[in-house]
């Protein structure tokens, strides 16, 4: 299958290893990975605040750059969970409205992409160390991910799969949440890091870089020795 890669705004500026390992995770599953460089961001950092015409603008330049592609894979829940919102930035008689909604209906998260379209778990992945899976809140609540990541991590060989019970609660992240609220998010994703703890795990992975970048960034203020992993980085065997 020819896959597009949409490689998303914190994964392309911060987390590029992200975006080479979810290419080799494709790859080693059997895609064609192509990789359009005019694609930006997927308009929800503007969307979230109220900037609609702005999200608009930004969401028309990365249609026309993904919009010839058999189907989309995003290594981030929040993101791929932005394009369901795409046609709706677009009045009913606008042209852009039905492009935004063929381009959306090809979009999808790694793991739901690898599991509901390919049948794919065991990617022969080789990872050494107890992990717990962190559900990223878009992931899970407007995805409905939480099989399709478990099922990845328990296929993969010499790792140790950890349920945690906070597993599904917030880190505290939430995009301006966290510049707006402080105080709330720092007492969100301590309580993250004490179950975290509490479960005695090597490292955390999730779907989305800006859960890991809120764990790992507190975890190292804190003095944890907690790694914090994307699924494409363990599936590729360069977690380990």
């Amino acid at each position: 299958m020819k896959v597009a890669l949409f490689v998303t705004c914190l994964v392309d500026q911060l987390r590029p290893e992200v975006g080479l390992a979810t290419v080799e995770v494709l790859r080693r599953a059997g895609c064609d990975v192509s990789f359009d460089p005019r694609q930006t961001c997927c308009g929800q950092p503007a969307y979230n605040t109220g900037f609609r015409g702005e999200a608009r603008d930004t969401v028309r330049t990365t249609i026309a750059a993904l919009e010839g592609a058999e189907a989309v894979v995003l290594p981030s829940g929040s993101c791929a969970a932005m394009t369901r919102h795409w046609p709706e930035l677009f009045d009913a008689n606008d042209p852009w409205r039905a492009r935004a909604a063929r381009v959306a209906s090809r979009c999808h998260e790694l793991s739901a992409f690898l599991v509901r379209e390919l049948g794919r778990t065991d990617l022969g992945a080789r990872f050494a160390g107890r992990v717990s899976w962190h559900d990223a809140c878009h992931g899970l609540r407007e995805l409905g991910l939480a099989r399709e990541p478990r099922a990845l991590l328990a296929a993969v060989d010499g790792l140790e799969l950890v349920e945690d019970p906070e597993s599904q609660r917030c880190c505290g992240f939430g995009g301006a949440f966290s510049v707006e609220f402080p105080e709330l998010s720092v007492a969100l994703v301590d309580r993250r890091l004490e179950a975290l703890a509490a479960a005695g795990v090597d490292a955390v992975v999730s779907s989305d870089v800006s859960c890991l970048m809120q764990l790992a960034g507190r975890a190292a203020h804190r003095g944890l020795g907690l790694r914090a992993l994307h699924l494409a980085e363990v599936l590729a065997g360069g977690g380990a």
